[in-house]
């Protein structure tokens, strides 16, 4: 019997683990059906909303007479259709500037030059005529000839070259202008006065990108910068010397009326790396130092500021100038103590040319324990809300 019954539960046991096996194949076959089937479907609606099939084309006859519209369903009244020809204004409008025409300027004050700013005709007095080119005007030279080379017809004036002789600005030779580099500070011509400042600020080390040239002449200054790859814009203001302008522009040099008067220079503040002056004319230490604000709203943050000129050099110079040297003295007293006073540090006085640099950080300046008396700065973030 033993035997036997050990037989049988063995054979129990076997039993019950192939149901067992049989009915768990059963399930994962039930169940990855169940699974692939949801699959199947889902891949089926994805494609159905990703690639729809593309509709057919309806052939009917009644599609066919129709035409697509491709015309334009919007219309933009205009005053007139008529075109308006401008007629050119006479020979006398060549040097015609519109906000800057001389008998419009002498109608203004003379106080802070206010007469030499920009003055718009107001709707009734604008000028309807094209503004004629010279006679005789030319394709003017092409850069670099341009630097010491233009047209005498494209710039008819021929005024500088006898007011400014002896300073060696431009002569005129048969044809053409020819410009020597000289100016009013380095009548022997600007490369050695360019090489005095270098000496002094790093012209040749890229941290010199953009200068500001006020007061420019014919922008010989301004040319020679570009042997270092530095952009000047050079500014003056239309006076007895109208036609500086114009040659800086014939010499394809960056250069615009422009005057320290009563309204902000038109750039962005922190537009450019070094601002200079040689002999601009502009009264430094007047209005309260008025102008060397606004040199330094347009300097960023160590850049560099080159005066030569009154009252730089008073010592050696004052006869030449005929300026008393007691006067030119208390002079460059004031403008050293208003560059104090915007924290600025004078880092060089050689001859002829001073250097000053403006910090990095007014705040940091004005908070020293030994800082001057300085104007109030704004404490906003948009450096041109003084104005």
């Amino acid at each position: 019997m033993k035997p036997k019954k050990k037989w049988q539960n063995h054979l129990k046991t076997l039993t019950l683990r192939v149901l067992l096996i049989t009915l768990l194949c059963s399930l994962s076959y039930i169940f990855g059906s169940y699974i692939n089937s949801i699959s199947l479907s889902s891949q089926t609606h994805s494609q159905t909303q990703l690639c729809p099939p593309p509709p057919q084309p309806n052939l009917s006859s009644s599609n066919q007479s129709q035409t697509l519209d491709f015309e334009p369903h919007h219309r933009v009244s205009t005053p007139s259709n008529t075109p308006i020809h401008l007629k050119l204004c006479d020979n006398n409008f060549t040097d015609y500037c519109p906000c800057q025409d001389p008998l419009r300027n002498a109608k203004f004050v003379m106080e802070k030059k206010f007469f030499r700013e920009r003055h718009c005709p107001v709707r009734g007095e604008v000028t309807r005529c094209l503004v004629p080119r010279p006679v005789g005007y030319r394709t003017p030279f092409k850069w670099p000839e341009s630097k010491n080379f233009a047209w005498f017809s494209n710039v008819p004036h021929d005024s500088l070259t006898f007011y400014k002789k002896s300073q060696n600005w431009v002569r005129l030779e048969g044809d053409r202008f020819v410009f020597p580099g000289g100016g009013t500070s380095f009548p022997n011509g600007v490369k050695e006065y360019v090489d005095e400042i270098g000496q002094v600020v790093p012209l040749k080390s890229g941290d010199v990108r953009t200068v500001l040239d006020v007061g420019c002449g014919v922008a010989s200054f301004g040319a020679s910068l570009m042997d270092f790859n530095i952009l000047t814009m050079s500014i003056a203001p239309r006076d007895i010397h109208e036609d500086q302008v114009q040659f800086a522009l014939e010499r394809g040099l960056p250069a615009m009326f422009g005057i320290l008067s009563t309204y902000r220079l038109p750039y962005p503040s922190k537009s450019f790396d070094m601002a200079h002056c040689s002999r601009c004319l502009v009264p430094w230490t007047h209005y309260d130092g008025l102008y060397l604000m606004e040199i330094d709203r347009v300097l960023r943050p160590g850049g560099y500021w080159v005066l030569s000129g009154p009252p730089i050099g008073w010592r050696r110079s004052s006869k030449a100038w005929e300026r008393r040297a007691m006067n030119l003295k208390e002079e460059q007293a004031v403008l050293e103590d208003l560059a104090r006073q915007l924290c600025w540090k004078k880092i060089a006085e050689r001859g002829r040319i001073a250097v000053w640099r403006k910090p990095t950080n007014h705040v940091y300046c004005i908070n020293k324990p030994k800082a001057r008396k300085s104007p109030d700065f704004c404490n906003t973030t948009d450096p041109d809300a003084g104005w």
